[in-house]
């Protein structure tokens, strides 16, 4: 242990991905990274390796670390592989296949062979009993605990592990929930329980339910995760604070996310969209294009004036590729992003037809590539990379591995070359294009949703597989700037260290904005959810004394099927509203986003949000770059570039050993521990004064 180190500002940041957990440790002095290969079937033993050996680095301790902030993808894979808990759902008499019938909404209206997704709970878990409350939360129906009692024995001849409790308008009364709840918990104590009151107390009864059972469905597992990783950090003397990242960027505490455990289902994914944010912000870039390559997945997020686009609706484990409603529907607040099974650890295959295609499947830790020689026999986009000649044997994710050349090749023979009567490198060709092109449709898509040109942004890359492939997605696109940062290779692991601490609760209330409106229960209801989240916020050690509140209505005119948010203007926790400057802003924000507005229709409020959060970790100033100057390298290594030219040859750099200022022109790659930049004949390259590479397309280029 180094004893002159202030503790305070050791700070230790995980995220584990499908294929690699990448670990950053920041002191006063400098920042220390590692990736480590992923422990599928005990997590915890993989962060706990990829601790060790960072602290080891740093001459430190687990002791030392002041803050530990953590993020993963566990819950997005087990509900994905079908790996959570034996659940059962418990409803209102009459709504026993909510689950099933959804928003009776078809995502591909003429496939008469549409394939829906699979419902987390079979129907021979899906229980009701009889109870009624209304709209306005009135009971209309007492709740039957005869039958409770009846379901609870089922539930324990069944082993369930898990039970969701979602009652027709839970969001305007709980008092059925809550009921239920405590009931089942006497006579099932080992049993977790998550009612949708808590968890998604919204209007949309698939939305809420469908939350409701996610969250049941994953909460055991990640339970037991937290907890183990809990007791290890203790064993080795951890004191600091403890955080998780949640889907919307924010840090929660432990206890919040064993309860809540849905919110964490894309936590890894938003620390890069928060790195990317911090890193538009730094370089004043507007319009970015945030691109994150893993192991096992990428993702595109539109980053616009240095905050990640959001929403508040989310889908996982979709049927159709790009296809909105065929998935589960998740009502959480999420950063909006498209993510496709496209990482180095992606399956390349032919398909009935023998088109090369890549992905979803990943090879992900265990057993790995070919390339990993770990037991793996089918070729993955890493065997293409290494075979192609981008990358090197030695010194792969920051030389804890050798990968082998010639399993690749072999690999790559077996299920693709030799069927279509093509050399190894051809086939690794036609991989990488064919990654490249998956990449490339899903940023046109993200887009295109969004109204925005993709062609005037900056892309942003990063993670291990990024860099070896963003030059290629933005020729593509046609996008003539792009930054790879300091660190990229383990970015998202670098935003987890300025993710605010913030928590958001949504509720439903629905008010009309007229005469009628409730001043003083809309009041009580935004009191009451402020006061709630700054109990959650009071778990654990909190980063900051100080806190932002931001309260906004989700409003709509009568009869529409959705609400724009609308930002209640500061100070209402001292008074009441003003209705009249409501329906103006509501006015004023929907004209622009829909050209009018329509006079004299009535307006309602259906969902009110209130977000407490800390100050945001500011990110370090960004340096000017001095003049440019042309860099040479001696080193060179063999490129099969998929043309007429066959094999070519590439100048090799050091980012280590390159400067502010430096400029190169591509072909070349740039490499270093974590990762490896390819840079092609199309762009030029220079590191700016904060030492990213920023490669721009050169005049000639069309």
């Amino acid at each position: 242990m180094n004893t002159t180190t202030d503790c305070t500002a050791i700070r230790l940041a995980v995220d584990i991905g499908g294929t690699f957990t990448d670990v950053v440790l920041d002191t006063l002095e400098r920042r220390y990274t590692r990736k480590v290969l992923t422990t599928p079937f005990a997590p915890e033993e993989g962060v706990m390796n990829g601790a060790a050996l960072v602290l080891q680095d740093a001459q430190l301790c687990l002791s030392d670390i002041g803050e530990f902030v953590h993020g993963t993808t566990l819950a997005t894979n087990a509900i994905i592989e079908r790996r959570g808990a034996n659940t059962a759902l418990i409803g209102t008499d009459g709504f026993r296949d909510v689950l099933e019938i959804g928003t009776e909404s078809r995502f591909d209206q003429y496939d008469l062979m549409i394939r829906k997704p699979v419902p987390l709970v079979p129907r021979t878990l899906r229980f009701t009993v009889p109870e009624r409350m209304d709209a306005r939360g009135k009971v209309r129906l007492p709740l039957d605990e005869a039958v409770l009692a009846e379901i609870a024995d089922s539930l324990r001849r069944g082993g369930v592990e898990s039970v969701a409790i979602a009652f027709l308008h839970a969001y305007a009364n709980d008092a059925h929930e809550t009921h239920a709840r405590d009931f089942l918990a006497r006579m099932l104590p080992d049993v977790a329980i998550s009612i949708s009151s808590e968890v998604c107390p919204e209007i949309r009864e698939y939305e809420r339910t469908s939350t409701t059972v996610a969250n049941a469905y994953v909460q055991p597992l990640m339970a037991g995760y937290l907890g183990r990783l809990r007791d290890g950090l203790s064993r080795d003397e951890f004191r600091g604070a403890f955080y998780l990242v949640t889907s919307s960027g924010a840090l929660t505490s432990l206890e919040t996310a064993s309860l809540f455990p849905v919110r964490l289902v894309e936590s890894g994914p938003a620390g890069g969209a928060i790195f990317a944010a911090q890193c538009a912000e730094r370089m004043k870039e507007t319009q970015v294009l945030s691109f994150d390559m893993g192991g096992t997945t990428a993702k595109v997020c539109l980053v616009e004036h240095f905050r990640p686009t959001s929403s508040r609706t989310f889908e996982v484990d979709r049927t159709a590729r790009f296809m909105k409603g065929s998935g589960l529907p998740l009502r959480i607040p999420v950063i909006e992003m498209v993510e496709i099974g496209a990482g180095g650890g992606s399956i390349a295959h032919l398909d009935a037809m023998k088109r090369v295609t890549v992905g979803p499947e990943s090879a992900s830790s265990v057993p790995g590539p070919a390339c990993y020689g770990l037991g793996g026999t089918r070729p993955a986009v890493t065997d293409a990379d290494i075979a192609l000649g981008l990358l090197r044997p030695d010194g792969f994710a920051g030389g804890s591995m050798t990968l082998s050349q010639e399993l690749a090749k072999q690999a790559l023979l077996t299920d693709i070359g030799e069927p279509l009567g093509l050399t190894a490198e051809m086939a690794a060709h036609a991989v990488y294009e064919m990654v490249c092109e998956n990449m490339a449709s899903a940023a046109r898509v993200h887009a295109v949703e969004r109204g925005v040109a993709i062609g005037e942004h900056t892309m942003i890359a990063f993670g291990g597989a990024a860099p070896l492939h963003a030059v290629r997605v933005a020729e593509k696109l046609g996008i003539r700037r792009l930054v790879i940062p300091s660190n990229a290779g383990v970015g998202s692991a670098v935003g987890f260290l300025t993710a605010p601490l913030a928590f958001e609760v949504v509720h439903s209330y629905p008010a009309r904005i007229d005469d009628s409106f409730d001043t003083a229960g809309v009041a009580a209801l935004l009191e009451g959810m402020t006061e709630s989240i700054m109990s959650v916020l009071a778990q654990g050690a909190p980063r900051a004394d100080t806190f932002r509140v931001e309260r906004r209505a989700f409003m709509r005119y009568v009869g529409q099927g959705h609400e724009i948010a609308i930002h209640l203007p500061p100070g209402e926790k001292a008074g009441p509203l003003d209705v009249t400057a409501l329906r103006a802003a509501f006015e004023q924000d929907y004209a622009r986003q829909f050209s009018r507005a329509i006079p004299g229709a009535v307006v309602e409020v259906m969902n009110w949000s209130v977000t407490v959060s800390a100050p945001a970790v500011s990110p370090p100033p960004y340096a000017p770059t001095p003049p440019l100057r042309p860099v040479q390298s001696d080193q060179r290594c063999a490129f099969f570039s998929g043309d007429v030219e066959g094999v070519v040859e590439l100048a090799v750099h050091y980012r280590k050993a390159m400067q502010p200022g430096d400029v190169l022109t591509g072909p070349a790659l740039i490499r270093e521990d974590e990762t490896t930049t390819y840079v092609s004949a199309r762009y030029d390259a220079h590191i700016d004064g904060s030492e990213n590479i920023v490669l721009t397309m050169k005049e000639t280029a069309s």
